[in-house]
């Protein structure tokens, strides 16, 4: 059973407590700056161990330096809880 989609106003508000991740369509979306292609490569490592442990993959897309994370629920149609999560997740370990 697919998990709810958040509402438009539920998506607005989980946005202001999640810095630097916006909303493109139905998806949270981050660019994450890393300082080497290396450090590129062990942040997508890290993002691939959370996502093993939360059972839910962001689409990514690694750019020398740069590290594109898209989340979203494809089998609920858009933004859920999960991706909130997943997100917060994510830009904890960037820190």
């Amino acid at each position: 059973m697919p998990v709810p989609k958040l509402t438009d106003s539920e998506v607005t508000r989980e946005l202001e407590s999640l810095p630097g991740w916006e909303r493109q369509g139905s998806a949270l979306v981050r660019q994450f700056d890393r300082k080497t292609f290396l450090g590129s490569i062990a942040f997508i490592n890290t993002i691939a161990e959370l996502a093993e442990r939360a059972d839910h993959h962001p689409d990514l897309d690694i750019r020398y330096s740069k590290v594109k994370v898209s989340l979203s629920t494809h089998d609920s149609g858009g933004i859920t809880r999960k991706d909130v999560s997943m997100a917060r997740q994510i830009t904890a370990a960037a820190d």
